[in-house]
């Protein structure tokens, strides 16, 4: 018996767990090893879902959403408040986004890619049968459909032609043959925005850069466009166009006389430029609507990262209602065709996304309560706003998560998070499985707005563009700076991560910055402008160079080449961990291959993980999941050790 037990105790010791293999979508290359223990612990934190709104029902208070269930975003409808998510569609690949017919809900189009390649394609799925039928050709990018007034036609944009030019097409979904090109476009840079009331023409926007973009007004029996913001010495941001009811006004919000994005109405009776409704709000307006009967607008400015909702006068612009909402980040705002009321997402820091109703009499309802993996949404911790002080005297700001004091007394080992864009923000919203590492690890998360971000003005926007790129870069130092002074966390173990254009940060950041950073993740990051640009799909290439700037201009591409983080891997003296998806159509999985091969051949300690069916960034569970595991094991031997 003593033998035995002897014996059984001895394979207890001797017989490792075999661990966390990562899926067959995979690739692994030199990732840390993943224990079950860190599976079974962190499993409830990658159980929480969220819901994004998408369309109301023309006729029905019921609503479409996009949620996840297995192991991608599917297309649900929700038919009361708090009601079941019913499921609609049951595919491989995710669902971007999805519309009712609006003359009477009928059939749904919906907009799906495959392996996160991003050439969207547009398919009817009839809930009668549940068959989807695919509209487009299969190969080419296509925008989200606008619907017309009747709801027989939409409009959406198309590199059909030639790959790289985005026209705009005119379709009956119901029979895809009808598809025509409306407009033929001279850039990847134009979008649908709205039909006229008659269904005669469209509002399109022509996107030059994140500080320029124009108005036009396309005849649909001409195909003649007019322009209805026309160019002048200075450049003008215009965004989210909307034709009144009646068609005698355009409403439209844009940087115009202003730092900010305001709200404005057009009207086509007068000579008149535009009219300024919201210049009281110091802050973007990043969403709006208009109500059925056209005398009110919805609107949510986006006040120092959180979202604020009011219902305004459309003539005047003097506030009827602002409605008492959660703190958070709102998305997708849209009226009720008969009802008065909007739907919207709402995300928080102690909650994913969920969709919410506001009437016009300010009830606020909750549709969906996403779950959060068991866990207790009051345990999520919210962040401060911290402002601070960069190399030049300009003021950037930074979330700030830190974990519970109690649990985790004394300094604590943080996180950087670099936002991508380079024109986006960082936002309060829910931090998801990145609270396991506030509250399982005790790592702090610093989450920057440096100059460049969106939110903060046009001149704010503009600080980083071309040859002043790595400026955005020293205001990472004075992050750094500031964590330092800070008496609860701790300034020796640091840590940078990023996504996208933050992955160019991050990794320009492990150059400039090596000997005061522990480790640095980059997600399919840039990192050299010059291949990016060459490599990147040809549609994107003339809106990347008003950001980035021109390679083609020898200056240029001089300090381009000069400021590459795979031309500086010598500065990189930390651990490094690359992650790819290999159909990525943005950044280009050379980007990380050359920056992989050039820190491997620096000698520096290099994890590199690649999603073959994956792109801009992972979007399958089962990918999503094993990304973090292998993310905390990083954080864990390089940054807590």
């Amino acid at each position: 018996m003593f033998r035995a037990r002897f014996f059984a105790i001895c394979l207890a010791v001797v017989i490792p767990t075999l661990g966390v293999e990562p899926p067959d979508s995979l690739i692994a290359d030199h990732a840390p090893s993943i224990p079950d223990e860190l599976a079974r612990k962190a499993a409830p934190y990658l159980e929480s879902r969220a819901a994004s709104f998408w369309s109301w029902h023309p006729s029905r208070r019921e609503i479409l959403i996009g949620t996840r269930f297995a192991e991608t975003v599917q297309l649900h409808s929700v038919r009361t408040p708090e009601g079941a998510r019913r499921q609609l569609t049951f595919s491989p690949e995710p669902i971007a986004t999805a519309s009712y017919q609006p003359a009477n809900g009928d059939y749904v189009v919906y907009q799906q890619d495959n392996g996160g390649g991003e050439f969207f394609q547009l398919y009817r799925f009839d809930p009668g049968d549940g068959s989807s039928t695919l509209l487009t050709d299969g190969k080419s990018r296509h925008s989200a459909p606008v619907w017309s007034k009747l709801g027989r036609r939409i409009a959406y944009t198309s590199t059909l032609r030639n790959g790289r030019d985005t026209d705009v097409y005119v379709m009956d979904p119901t029979n895809p043959g009808s598809a025509r090109m409306a407009l033929q476009a001279t850039s990847g840079g134009w979008s649908v925005l709205d039909w006229s009331p008659d269904d005669s023409a469209l509002l399109l926007l022509h996107y030059v850069s994140i500080n320029e973009s124009y108005l036009h007004l396309l005849d649909l029996a001409t195909g003649v466009p007019r322009t209805v913001t026309p160019s002048g010495r200075e450049k003008i941001s215009r965004a989210g166009g909307k034709i009144a009811r009646d068609g005698s006004s355009i409403y439209f919000t844009t940087d115009q006389d202003s730092e900010f994005m305001r709200l404005v109405r057009l009207d086509s009776t007068s000579d008149a430029g535009p009219v300024a409704l919201t210049s009281r709000i110091k802050w973007d307006i990043v969403e709006f609507d208009l109500s059925p009967d056209g005398k009110t607008i919805a609107i949510v400015s986006n006040e120092d990262g959180f979202s604020v909702l009011r219902f305004i006068d459309a003539k005047t612009g003097r506030t009827k209602l602002e409605p008492k909402l959660p703190p958070g980040v709102i998305t997708g705002l849209q009226f009720h065709q008969k009802n008065p009321e909007v739907a919207f997402s709402l995300a928080s820091a102690q909650s994913p996304s969920d969709v919410y109703t506001v009437s016009l009499k300010g009830a606020v309802q909750r549709w969906t309560q996403s779950e959060t993996g068991g866990l207790n949404p009051e345990s999520f911790v919210g962040p401060t706003l911290e402002k601070m002080k960069s190399f030049d005297g300009l003021g950037i700001s930074a979330f700030v998560y830190a974990p519970d004091a109690k649990r985790f007394p004394g300094k604590r080992p943080l996180l950087i998070l670099i936002h991508g864009g380079p024109e986006s923000q960082s936002l309060p919203t829910f931090q998801g499985r990145y609270n396991y590492l506030l509250n399982e690890l005790g790592v702090a998360l610093v989450v920057p707005n440096v100059r460049g971000s969106a939110g903060y003005g046009k001149t704010f926007l503009t600080l980083d563009n071309s040859i002043k790129r790595e400026d955005s870069v020293q205001d990472i130092g004075a992050v750094i700076d500031w964590i330092q002074a800070q008496p609860n966390l701790d300034g020796g173990r640091i840590a940078v991560m990023g996504g996208s254009y933050g992955g160019y940060m991050t990794l320009a950041s492990m150059t400039h910055f090596s000997d005061r950073l522990r480790c640095g993740i980059d997600i399919v990051g840039i990192s050299n402008f010059i291949t990016f640009l060459q490599n990147t799909q040809e549609y994107r290439r003339d809106l990347r160079r008003a950001e980035y700037g021109d390679e083609r201009v020898a200056e240029v591409r001089a300090y381009l080449e000069k400021i590459a983080p795979a031309k500086n891997v010598e500065k990189i003296t930390r651990p490094m961990m690359v992650v790819q998806g290999k159909n990525d159509p943005r950044v280009p999985i050379s980007e990380a291959e050359q920056m992989v091969k050039a820190l491997r051949e620096s000698k520096i300690e290099t994890s590199y993980l690649v999603g073959k069916d994956e792109g801009h960034g992972f979007r399958k569970k089962r990918n999503v999941d094993y990304q973090f595991y292998a993310t905390v094991r990083f954080l864990e031997e390089n940054l807590l050790k």
